[in-house]
């Protein structure tokens, strides 16, 4: 299935008193390229996160940002160690007194809460960690899961715009064959009477005369470019609706259906065909365009 590098996914997953929001958009980009945005708690994550993402997202730019509130009441992570602080207070006042000093109560405690190991560190649960750690892993899959369905999507919507770009070089190609059948004549009466001035010429040579027959051959023929590119639109397509569809290798036959297009182009020595052509590179550019939005 065809799968567009352009994506997005949210999604917002509560439990245990936390509310978790992960949000995923993918861009195109030649490889993978990932940024993550997350809570300064789970940075020690990072590396799964990313493992996840280039396992699952496989190709383009993308972008994860997670958001964490908390639901319930939740104690602050640092508090006051109050007795020391206490003490600290104490000394300045007696320290003061001493020196004859008239300091402000509320400078006092400022000057404390400055002193050493005036905070208290609470020591982490493992198991709430763990818990919210779930829960954050079930809403970054969620979005991805999200972002991968709009991918699909938008894979879908590119495959018929291929199926439609492909038939129109077909129908030219079909267009081409029936003029090149009314070009014939013109070109073949171009070699007659360019071989009837060699011959009329009274210095005539033979091994000229070969070579300018199979220049001429080879220069007007495009049978072997039509056969090679109903051949690479028939390999696009069928690559196309297979499993395997992927950007990078739908780019490299629509080069090889450039190159003979190209060709025929410079072969034929015809103002119909030329005009065909040029409609088929308008079709063909619609392609590779689109091709790098393939994952």
């Amino acid at each position: 299935m065809l799968k567009s590098m352009t994506g997005f996914g949210n999604a917002t997953v509560e439990a245990g008193g936390l509310s978790v929001t992960a949000e995923v958009k993918t861009l195109n980009s030649k490889f993978l390229d990932i940024y993550c945005r997350i809570p300064r708690q789970f940075s020690d994550k990072e590396i799964e996160l990313r493992a996840l993402l280039t396992q699952q997202l496989e190709r383009g730019k993308v972008e994860l940002s997670i958001n964490l509130t908390r639901t319930n009441v939740v104690r602050p992570g640092v508090t006051i160690n109050r007795p020391l602080v206490q003490a600290y207070v104490s000394d300045l006042k007696e320290t003061a007194n001493t020196m004859l000093m008239s300091i402000p109560d509320s400078n006092i405690l400022q000057l404390a809460l400055q002193q050493p190991n005036a905070y208290l560190t609470e020591s982490t649960d493992p198991a709430a960690d763990a818990s919210d750690w779930a829960t954050v892993q079930a809403a970054v899959q969620e979005a991805i899961r999200r972002c991968d369905a709009f991918r699909k999507q938008d894979g879908a919507m590119l495959e018929g715009k291929f199926q439609e770009y492909i038939q129109i070089i077909t129908d030219r190609l079909a267009d081409v064959e029936e003029q090149d059948v009314r070009r014939i004549p013109a070109v073949r009466d171009r070699m007659r009477n360019s071989v009837k001035e060699l011959l009329d010429s009274e210095t005539f040579d033979q091994n000229r005369f070969e070579q300018e027959l199979v220049y001429y051959v080879e220069k007007f023929d495009i049978s072997e470019e039509k056969v090679r590119l109903k051949n690479h639109l028939a390999y696009f397509l069928e690559v196309l609706m297979g499993e395997e569809a992927n950007g990078k290798k739908l780019n490299f036959i629509s080069q090889e259906i450039g190159r003979e297009i190209n060709t025929i182009g410079s072969k034929a020595n015809d103002a119909a065909i030329q005009r065909l052509v040029v409609q088929m590179k308008d079709e063909l550019e619609k392609i590779k365009e689109q091709t790098m939005n393939v994952i």
